[in-house]
């Protein structure tokens, strides 16, 4: 397959969608583990990924959000940590390789703990922990390590120097994500988290969820601005905001909306545009349809 780095020299890929909203409209509950279904409804996981893949998205993304020792013990799942993320890895691996272009990002997403000194989880511990859940997506076949809807600097640092450590040979993405203040919960900038996370070697950064396409266009700019020689850019932003329709969330952004925003995002110089929370393969495909017009 095609090195990712070139692809992206080449130009703007397409990433996938939400997981969750795909999930929850089949039967996955507010309670219950994402990650368990790599195991447990294994075909339900692979079909949504190949909805995807069938929509354009050139990188797949794994069922692993919560995949971290911290997060499974929530569902008292502590002891699957390997088997969850491997399982989760494999189910992607399946659907790539029926796409020939497609790669398997791990996803890791935050430990759900706080780093000193707000917190007690050490750098130490908390590279340990990423560690044990990267080494599960490594042998599953994951083709990057996505560390995504990070906060804390110092947490994607303990991530990162896990995903080099364990797979020193792959790529990692990292992306954090900013609210109405255009700064993450801890109160990290777009700019810095760009030229912070080019210092520890990561070569694709960028921003997700988040609040819409509206303030994403502010941090994708910032982004570019801040940019470092030899970093790509990606942004996958919530489809719009969620507003309550008959005692349910519904995100308001549409596909051609997300559509419109990846060409801008295209234009801009971001490298990989998905999209988050709300989403669905319709909105891939609409992303994917705008950056092959250009």
């Amino acid at each position: 397959m095609t090195d990712l780095y070139a692809a992206l020299a080449a130009g703007t890929l397409t990433s996938d969608g939400a997981m969750g909203t795909m999930l929850q409209e089949r039967g996955l509950t507010d309670g219950g583990a994402p990650e368990l279904w790599n195991v447990e409804h294994a075909d339900v996981v692979e079909g949504i990924l190949e909805e995807y893949a069938a929509a354009g998205a050139q990188l797949l993304t794994t069922n692993t959000f919560g995949g971290s020792r911290p997060r499974l013990q929530m569902h008292g799942l502590e002891d699957r940590v390997h088997e969850l993320n491997r399982a989760g890895a494999a189910v992607a691996r399946r659907v790539a390789d029926r796409h020939p272009g497609t790669w398997v990002m791990g996803d890791v997403g935050p430990s759900g703990e706080l780093m000193e000194p707000m917190g007690t989880l050490t750098m130490e511990d908390a590279e340990a922990l990423f560690a044990e859940q990267i080494r599960g997506l490594v042998d599953g076949g994951v083709d990057a390590i996505l560390i995504e809807t990070m906060s804390d600097l110092s947490e994607v640092e303990a991530a990162v120097r896990a995903a080099h450590a364990v797979a020193p040979d792959m790529p990692v993405i990292t992306t954090l994500s900013f609210d109405t203040n255009l700064r993450t919960m801890m109160g990290v900038k777009p700019a810095v988290a760009v030229r912070t996370l080019a210092g520890l070697g990561v070569k694709v950064i960028g921003a997700n969820c988040g609040r819409g396409t509206d303030e994403m266009r502010v941090i994708a700019q910032e982004m570019v601005e801040a940019r470092p020689e030899g970093v790509y850019l990606i942004t996958q932003s919530n489809a719009g905001l969620p507003q309550l329709v008959g005692g349910e969330f519904v995100y308001t952004g549409t596909p051609d909306d997300m559509g419109a925003f990846a060409k801008e995002m295209q234009d801009l110089g971001i490298d990989i545009v998905g999209s988050c929370c709300g989403s669905t393969p319709a909105h891939t495909r609409a992303i994917r349809t705008a950056l092959a017009a250009s």
